[in-house]
């Protein structure tokens, strides 16, 4: 029989070899998955329309809406009454194609991997990782195990995974990336308002028809999110961009993001995109199930909080879970053009490093 000290000292030794564990979620495996994106566009391109795909290693379903590039009017106008003081001054911003998925990324797409059975460092890098003999996706950081059910008794399949960090919807896009050989990330504020809008300059991409349509919100949402395409899609074909959960971007968020991406530009600002100088706050869209109507809005922006890990147990806490968002996830795109490895690394680690 083990003795309580020998259990003890089990534990402190697992504890340091975890601690110890190196990251091997480095530019140099970020180069491994580039090679092998662009080996499968150089042997099947795909063509720039709607398609539906599998997670090679877990045999969930997502799909993807095929998004033209295009010039609009980025923010809200002074005449619009629930405008908030950080939504412009409008700007003309330009976006270049991609896909995007039509849904918020569910729990069928995420809990696998969020829950993965092995060993891992804090950081989420595997203890048992041999980078001459593992592949490329389980080099990928992958979240550390709950310290709760992150559902919250609300539902699991079909529904929107929550409470999620930006850095963990980064590596979600980067573990997916790794496996299907394509390029995928979140959407920069400038995209996810575009797909948003679907062509439209009305505070909701569905102009004047009831908000209850399309949207789940305070006032019918019943205290609780709801299952992904419930509600009517945008014109695009795109759901719940208003409401059920408000989604991570790619960009670090400021008050003044208009005068900031325009900085010594004129005319038209090609592809926006802040990048974040700390981890608070970061910058979310799209308005939640406990939302007022104002902030389903199209042009509604605002930036996460260091109250969202109110309820985190854990000293130092954790870098995947913001535990009190239940009403946060996130969606995200493919460009259709293919990045270097650089900014591929960037857009999976922007949340890595910065205090």
């Amino acid at each position: 029989m083990r003795s309580l000290f020998s259990i003890g000292f089990g534990c402190v030794l697992a504890i340091s070899v975890a601690a110890q564990t190196p990251s091997y979620d480095t530019l140099e495996l970020a180069e491994k998955i580039h090679a092998k994106i662009v080996a499968t566009a150089a042997a099947a391109p795909t063509p720039h329309e709607n398609y539906e795909a599998v997670i090679p290693l877990t045999g969930a379903d997502y799909a993807m809406v095929a998004v033209p590039g295009g010039t609009f009017t980025m923010g809200s106008p002074d005449e619009d009454p629930d405008r908030g003081d950080n939504e412009g001054p409008p700007i003309q911003a330009r976006v270049e194609p991609f896909w995007i998925s039509p849904t918020e990324v569910t729990w069928d797409q995420y809990e696998p991997f969020m829950i993965t059975q092995v060993d891992r460092a804090k950081h989420g890098g595997r203890i048992d990782y041999d980078p001459e003999a593992d592949s490329v996706v389980d080099g990928v950081s992958q979240p550390t195990p709950p310290y709760t059910e992150m559902s919250f008794g609300m539902g699991q399949s079909g529904y929107p995974a929550i409470c999620m960090t930006q850095h963990a919807a980064n590596k979600f896009c980067q573990w997916l990336s790794a496996q299907t050989g394509h390029f995928y990330r979140l959407p920069t504020e400038a995209e996810w308002e575009y797909a948003c809008r679907a062509g439209t300059q009305t505070p909701y991409s569905f102009g004047d028809d009831s908000i209850d349509d399309y949207a789940w919100y305070y006032d019918n949402a019943d205290d609780r999110y709801h299952r992904v395409g419930q509600k009517k899609p945008n014109s695009w074909g795109l759901y719940d961009m208003h409401g059920n959960v408000m989604e991570w971007t790619l960009d670090g968020y400021a008050d003044d993001y208009f005068d900031r991406v325009t900085a010594g530009q004129s005319g038209v600002v090609l592809s926006p995109y802040l990048k974040a100088d700390s981890l608070y706050p970061r910058s979310v869209r799209g308005g939640g199930w406990d939302s007022d109507p104002e902030d389903l809005r199209s042009a509604f922006r605002t930036g996460s909080a260091r109250e969202w890990k109110q309820q985190d147990p854990q000293l130092p806490q954790s870098i995947w879970y913001h535990t009190n968002a239940t009403w946060l996830g996130f969606r995200f795109i493919r460009p259709q053009s293919i990045p270097s490895a650089q900014e591929m690394y960037e857009a999976w680690n922007s949340a890595t490093k910065a205090k």
